[in-house]
């Protein structure tokens, strides 16, 4: 039987990094390609002990049907950790739980756009995001990440040649895949070009907890005074990815139309997962067990980029991030970062090739992506020096 498939399904392509993730299946692989946060930073004990009670104290709640908007306790101290910890306002704005972040970018594309639309994002970004917005058979418009942000001269350009965005995607802080953080005077800069071309910005925060070096710098929600910002969190980094449990703060109208939306998707997120993260606020210090993942993830960062320092040498650029996952980087002239993402594969490491991040999948660079949370210490100083051979034998190639 031939089968025929919706126009918005069929022409969307398999994620890049899933496919290179299938080659981590072998156990002998370096996953220098993952994107998975550090598994040392799991409060592992804790899940355990609050599984424990409310399986004993409300297995019924846990197990039963929930409210969409989510767990009524847990979104109330999603409300204050926002506040609080965030300060973020919430006059004129609602807060609902989704089933991790990444459901939070296909509700604003449900509610928000239309077949044809435009959605302006990073150049790069993520490529989760990405094929979300194309699911819905959108145009992506990509603005050029600079190493302080998103270039807003640049999104200008594009704002004054397509007036009609719909909304413009942005992870600011520790970037994924680049890395970048984007700068006080940026935010400020974008949230300015929205109220004077009339979008809305998704502000898209998983790393933001994930800081190694610098000052924590306001969300750009923090600016919000023309409800033109819708801001996604997630506890997939905080706590455990598996729990899938994220939250969305935006403007109460638009947030009304994504609790429809998520009503015929998935009803709820799981009621246990919830109660899960609602016992961890209450019982555990957010502050403390942050601090402590700072000190891993800094560990890390700086062990990966010293290697890249050491090993690949000149053969690389790169601008070392102040915090979050990954490292991104260009190789030189005269090597093509496609066949060293297949001689790395060859020598059991794995890594991101750039073009999976690109907006428009025509588009070339020289570029690729580490991920230093996953791989054990030991892994990332083996997988550097993989690559290290990998560029002296292609650097060798090219002088013959």
């Amino acid at each position: 039987m031939e089968y025929t498939f919706s126009k918005k399904i069929a022409d969307l392509k398999p994620s890049a990094v899933r496919e290179i993730l299938k080659s981590t299946a072998d156990p002998a692989v370096i996953p220098l390609a993952a994107g998975n946060p550090a598994p040392e930073a799991f409060p592992v004990d804790a899940v355990k002990k609050l599984s424990a009670e409310i399986l004993d104290k409300n297995p019924i709640l846990a197990l039963q049907y929930g409210v969409t908007e989510g767990y009524g306790p847990l979104v109330q101290n999603l409300e204050k950790l926002l506040q609080e910890r965030f300060h973020i306002g919430l006059d004129g704005n609602s807060v609902i739980v989704t089933s991790g972040a990444t459901q939070v970018m296909e509700l604003v594309t449900k509610v928000l756009c239309n077949e044809g639309d435009i959605i302006a994002c990073e150049n790069p970004s993520f490529i989760g995001s990405l094929n979300c917005f194309r699911s819905y058979g959108v145009r992506l418009a990509g603005v050029p990440v600079e190493a302080d942000g998103l270039d807003v001269a640049a999104l200008e350009e594009l704002l004054q040649k397509e007036p009609n965005i719909k909304f413009l995607y942005t992870i600011p802080n520790f970037q994924n895949p680049t890395g970048v953080t984007m700068s006080m005077a940026k935010r400020k800069a974008l949230y300015e070009l929205a109220c004077k071309y009339n979008f809305i910005i998704l502000e898209d925060n998983p790393y933001g907890d994930l800081r190694a070096y610098g000052e924590e710098l306001p969300a750009i929600k923090t600016m919000d005074t023309e409800g033109r910002v819708i801001y996604a969190g997630t506890f997939s980094k905080v706590i455990s990815p598996g729990l899938r449990v994220g939250y969305v703060c935006g403007p109460s109208p638009i947030i009304s139309k994504m609790v429809v939306g998520k009503q015929t998707e998935d009803v709820h997120t799981a009621m246990w997962n919830q109660l899960i993260v609602h016992e961890w606020l209450e019982q555990y210090d957010y502050e403390e067990h942050a601090q402590r993942m700072h000190e891993i993830y800094r560990r890390k960062l700086d062990l990966m980029c010293g290697l890249v320092d050491s090993e690949l040498g000149d053969a690389v650029e790169y601008v070392k991030p102040e915090g979050g996952m990954f490292v991104w980087c260009k190789l030189k002239d005269g090597i093509d970062m496609m066949e060293f993402c297949k001689k790395a594969v060859e020598k059991k490491v794995a890594v991101v090739p750039g073009v999976a991040f690109l907006p428009n999948e025509t588009d070339t660079t020289n570029c690729f992506r580490m991920n230093f949370s996953t791989p054990s210490d030991e892994a990332i100083e083996t997988g550097l020096k993989r690559l290290g051979e990998v560029v002296r034998e292609m650097e060798a190639e090219g002088k013959e």
